[in-house]
This record gives structure tokens, sequence and C-alpha cells, in this order.
């Protein structure tokens, strides 16, 4: 038997949806608990397979680990392994970013190159040139990373050639206990990045230049204990607002700060919708019909890759020709296939997307090849006309915490099914 994801589309959605913790800024917090031998409580995290995954793979470091409703605290008094298996990290792109808290705690790490979701190749040779400056010895074999420092890691001057969102985040977990002062020179600005650097700092450690491209870290030579509320996704806030934008109707995301949206509300405004912003909260509310848009992907503050998925979808049904450029992954159109097939009209120029709006998609079955294209899919589905089944659907559980029933809010009509193996039987599968 097939789980899949039923949409009946053409309900305009209306009300209020409470926006959980990010996945994208609770996934390095959860891991900076490698850092320190004493607990660490994190509120607001959201219930999702990639976090279920982190704390699984924290368990074989040695962590004891409570996760009670949205509740996470974890202890690990001494690390009992500094090996991250293939097993675990290719589900989990992210899980790559433990070798600097290993590194930084245990002086040596064994961690397999990252998979996670097809979306280019997102090479972690930055996150190695920073740890080898860092005086760690590190080498390739099989498809593993080898790093020792037996004498400890050393505060260095680290240069990003690109604000990369995981090496900021690995450098600065090495750094927070490593003693001496390391300077971090082109660090991303994500929100997810100033979440971690706050934490570290009520842990006892000294990140300046919080918010900015240069941080300033004084490592010490211990970290202790803190309590922390993960912030609000600002990509489960995007999906919504974007639903709600193609669907004809009026939501407002709850527990967002809007500046962690950056350049995603101008976006919202130029397509022609009403955009209410409070200290909190998001509303959108649409005027008609949609306008379309040229928008590039980029490093905040610019339009986060993350939306550009939800965003393509929604476009489909934007008078005119929008264009979308993703600057940041090379291989993150896969979506634009399956919305095609959902009567999109979508061309491709190796990192340009042409959208030329139609009067109206139709529910098809499609399939979501990652956590944004499944949601890019959901939003097309709940626009169109009559039913779209969504395959795969694993994706949306990795990265859309209780998505369904959100949307069923929402007024929308989805639910999960489960397909009959009969179904099946003759596909040749």
């Amino acid at each position: 038997m097939s789980e899949f994801i039923e949409i009946i589309g053409g309900t305009p959605l209306r009300g209020i949806v409470n926006v959980g913790g990010a996945k994208n800024g609770a996934l390095p917090m959860l891991m900076a608990s490698i850092l320190t031998s004493e607990p660490i409580t994190f509120s607001n995290v959201p219930n999702l397979e990639d976090i279920h995954l982190t704390l699984h793979l924290l368990t074989q470091f040695g962590a004891d680990v409570e996760f009670t409703g949205s509740t996470v605290r974890i202890v690990v008094p001494r690390l009992l392994a500094t090996e991250a298996s293939y097993s675990l990290v290719k589900a989990l792109r992210a899980s790559f970013w433990v070798l600097g808290p290993l590194l930084a705690r245990g002086g040596a790490a064994r961690v397999a190159l990252p998979g996670g979701d097809m979306i280019g190749a997102r090479p972690v040779d930055m996150h190695i040139a920073a740890l080898t400056q860092m005086g760690a010895d590190v080498s390739l074999k099989h498809g593993v990373v080898f790093a020792t420092a037996k004498n400890g890691l050393k505060p260095a001057k680290i240069d990003f050639r690109f604000p990369s969102v995981g090496a900021t985040h690995q450098v600065l977990m090495a750094a927070a206990l490593t003693p001496g002062t390391t300077l971090i020179n082109g660090a991303a600005c994500e929100p997810e990045i100033d979440a971690l650097a706050q934490l570290l700092n009520r842990m006892g450690g000294d990140v300046e230049g919080i918010g900015t491209g240069q941080l300033v870290v004084r490592g010490k030579e211990d970290l202790g204990s803190a309590e922390v509320t993960v912030l609000g996704d600002r990509i489960e806030a995007g999906t919504y607002l974007l639903a709600a934008a193609v669907t004809g109707g009026e939501v407002r995301a709850q527990g967002i700060k809007p500046a962690f949206l950056g350049g995603f509300l101008p976006v919202l405004n130029e397509m022609g919708l009403s955009v209410e912003t409070g200290d909190d909260f998001v509303t959108v509310k649409s005027r008609g019909e949609l306008k379309s848009v040229s928008v590039a992907t980029g490093p905040f503050p610019d339009f986060a890759t993350d939306l550009q998925a939800p965003l393509m979808a929604a476009l489909t049904l934007a008078s005119g020709e929008s264009t979308i450029t993703e600057n940041i992954f090379e291989g993150r159109f896969r979506h634009a296939s399956e919305l095609c097939r959902m009567g999109a009209s979508i061309q491709i120029d190796e990192r340009v997307a042409r959208i030329a709006g139609v009067k109206k998609l139709t529910g098809a079955p499609v399939e979501g090849f990652d956590i944004r294209a499944a949601a890019a899919l959901v939003i097309a589905g709940l626009a169109a006309e009559g039913t779209t089944e969504l395959y795969e659907p694993h994706h949306i559980r990795r990265g859309y915490e209780y998505l369904e029933t959100k949307l069923q809010k929402l007024g929308a009509s989805i639910r999960c099914r489960v397909a009959d193996a009969e179904d099946f039987a003759f596909t040749g599968c």
C-alpha cells in the first residue's frame, strides 16, 4: 500500500494559521547541544521527520533526549561516538553540520558526505576548507570525511566566497568551543543563523555581529546549559500565504516576524495582493487576478530559494509572463514538469524559469521530488479544478507540521489517503 495526499481544489482559504517552529532553525540548534555536557531545553520544536532524524543521530553520540509536545530536552554528558554513518546522513543533508561540533568537543569526527533533497550538487568544500583553517586534519575516503584535531581546533580568520548557511552554522558551532577569536567574513545573515548565534550566547558563548556578514566568535573552554524558543518558520508561513493568494482567499500567518520574510513581502505586493503585517503575523488578502512578477533567489534578505517552488505554483495562474531566476541551487526546477501536468505553461532555460499564466489548472496525479516541490504541488492542487493526488508525501512530513490539519482549518478539502495495493498490480513496479 502507498500513501498519497488527496486535494480537491477550488475553495478560497480563509482564517488564521499558526506557524510552527522553523525546521531550518531547529536543526543546527539541536546539534549545538553536542558542545556541552549540560542540558539544553528547546521549546516550539516542530514535530517533523527531519527533527526525529536529528534527535536519533544525537543519541548515537550519547545524547539523552526527551521530546514532549513541542519541547525537547537534550543532554550529552559525554561523547560516546564521533561517527555519523551514511545511513543517517543520506536522509538529511543538515546532519553534516555535526562535523564541527564533534571536532570541537571530541577532537575527531567521521561523517559521511550528505544526502537529502535532490536539488543540486550543494558542495561542502567550504565547510571542509574552513575547518582545515582552524587546524583540523581532514581527508576524504570512500564518501566519508575523516577529521581530527588532536591538539584541539584553533581560532582563524575565515573568508567565505559565498554566504553559505550550512558553512556558517558549521564554523559558528566549532568556533564557539575553540578558545580564542575566530572571525567569519561573508557569513550568511539568515534568521536561522541569528537564532543559532543567540543560542550559543545563552550557553555562555560570545558571538558578536549577529545579523551582519561579519561574525566575531570569542571561543570558550566550556559552554553550559540554556533554554531557548525556536523561531517561527518563515518558509511555512510563506507557503500558506501563497496558498491564500492563489485560491483568492485571505489568511493570517501567526507566529512569524515579518522581517524574517525578507524579499518575499515586496513580491506579494507586486503580485497585487493586500499585505498587512504586525509584530508576529502577516496577513495576505486576494484582490482578484494575480499579476506577473520577475524574481531572483539569493541569500537573505533576498528572495529565499525555499519559497521559489511555492511561488512558481502561484504564478502559474498570474496574468502575463513571470520569470524566476534560481541563483542558489542549479537543480531546483524539477517541480515545473509536475505543474505542467496540471496545465501550467512553464519553460526552463538553465537557471531561468518562464511562467506564462494560464486561466486554470486541473487536478492530476503528481509527485513531489523534495520538500518545497511537494509544497508547490499542494498549492497548485488547492487552486486547481478537480482532484489532485500528491504521491511521495513523506517530503511534506519532513518540512510541514500537520499540513493537512492546518489547511482543513482554513477551509481546504485535503486529506491523506492510502492507495489499495490492487491499484499498482499492473503497473510493472
